[in-house]
């Protein structure tokens, strides 16, 4: 894990949503040292959706579509799932799914394993939904 995801990771902590923006933008590439849409804190590096929409003109077409729903996922930036996802490869879809399975909280899912009498034995946690794959190589 680079220094660089650590301290975006950080910054985006404890808001599903932007766990799972932050999280797609580091495991598709988009954040490295240097992008101009990330701005230090001291500790903390955030991510700066309108610099990083308005600095995918020269991307690909699969790269505008995961910047664009993770953008959404930050702020809430309305994008057109009918015009998105049909464009993404397999590779970029897992990546998708992963952070809609992230921003819902499935991750985070339970409940209460009883015995087949009913009576409670304590508490289980589910795995994600969709678990995150791991991140494109560039």
């Amino acid at each position: 894990m680079t220094e660089i995801a650590t301290r975006v990771r950080a910054w985006a902590k404890g808001m599903y949503p932007t766990e799972a923006g932050a999280e797609l933008l580091i495991r598709h590439g988009a954040i490295h040292d240097g992008a101009p849409w990330l701005t230090d804190h001291g500790g903390l590096t955030s991510i700066d959706t309108f610099v990083l929409l308005d600095e995918t003109g020269a991307w690909s077409g699969g790269e505008r579509r995961i910047v664009a729903i993770a953008a959404s996922l930050l702020d809430g930036a309305p994008v057109d799932l009918c015009d998105i996802i049909p464009g993404l490869d397999r590779k970029n879809l897992a990546l998708v799914l992963a952070a809609i399975a992230h921003a819902n909280g499935s991750h985070e899912d339970g409940g209460i394993r009883f015995s087949d009498d009913g009576v409670p034995l304590g508490f289980y946690r589910d795995s994600s939904l969709y678990p995150w794959p791991e991140p494109i190589s560039r």
